[in-house]
């Protein structure tokens, strides 16, 4: 992945400089960033959802999260960011008991993150870990592991045995309204993909809307945790018009939002049947 070849030599000199694992560094990059292609990554080169908190004196930007325009760090660029990111992590000391593990441990660091409160999703540990081990990002822990690596071609995603090319084509992380989704692929089930994010194959249909029997299609977005009741509050006002066979479903998958908020929003029941250019107030 173009990511990861991207900024793991920052990842390991960040975990030379401070000892914090460099599969943590690039698994949180990748899921805070969409693998660098969030709004706060591409417009603030924020790679890990930092926010200004009291101390930040510096340039900001300001995003819908938890609350309505929040304010978020602006770096000058992605080495900025990680630097802050390893700097956030150990001048705080609620994550002081995290570099008492060794570096090699990234299970205890995942499970250590999500217990000091880095993020809110209570699946944010697994799906740290599932990450590291899909992309074989724990290579990089060891020492000299990225010269090993380096010498053996430059892309090692997939050079080391068995998994590797489900390694090298794993889902994307992305977020949509706060929550995290992943884009199905051909072959991924409901329960593929539950294993993969820890999350049961019942859960993942319930956070999605989904009935027991209904397939999983290549392209639909699937949520590792429950939508909000709304879209986003930048949305307000702001309509959808729909598609040749768009679904309310599938309207309500894009702006990770409930089916029955659109329902409500637009007058509708679950009886009326979507049209194309049929005209849905968002929010």
């Amino acid at each position: 992945m173009a990511y990861i070849e991207n900024y793991k030599k920052l990842a390991v000199e960040q975990m030379d400089k401070y000892g914090i694992p460099a599969s943590i560094t690039l698994a949180q990059g990748l899921l805070e960033s969409g693998a660098g292609r969030s709004f706060l990554a591409v417009k603030a080169n924020n790679h890990f959802g930092i926010k200004t908190g009291d101390s930040w004196t510096g340039p900001y930007v300001l995003k819908d999260d938890d609350a309505r325009d929040e304010r978020f760090r602006v770096y000058r660029s992605v080495e900025e960011s990680y630097e802050d990111h390893s700097l956030f992590l150990a001048r705080r000391g609620r994550y002081a008991s995290l570099f008492t593990l060794r570096r090699t441990d990234y299970k205890g660091w995942a499970k250590g993150l999500k217990a000091a409160g880095y993020a809110t999703n209570p699946q944010y540990a697994s799906l740290l870990i599932s990450l590291i081990e899909r992309y074989d990002l724990h290579r990089f822990d060891l020492k000299g592991g990225l010269d090993k690596w380096d010498m053996a071609g430059g892309n090692s995603v997939g050079q080391t045995g068995a998994g590797g090319s489900l390694a090298q084509n794993g889902p994307l992380v992305m977020r949509c309204n706060g929550n995290y989704y992943v884009v199905a692929r051909w072959g991924d089930t409901y329960a593929s993909i539950g294993k993969w994010a820890g999350v049961s194959e019942r859960k993942l249909r319930r956070y999605n809307e989904v009935p027991k029997k209904m397939k999983l299609q290549p392209g639909d977005i699937v949520y590792m945790e429950k939508k909000r009741t709304k879209a986003a509050r930048t949305l307000k006002g702001v309509y959808h018009v729909l598609k040749a066979g768009e679904s309310i479903h599938r309207v309500a998958q894009m702006y990770g939002m409930k089916m029955s908020t659109l329902y409500k929003l637009n007058g509708l029941s679950a009886n009326d049947v979507p049209h194309e250019g049929m005209r849905l107030l968002i929010r």
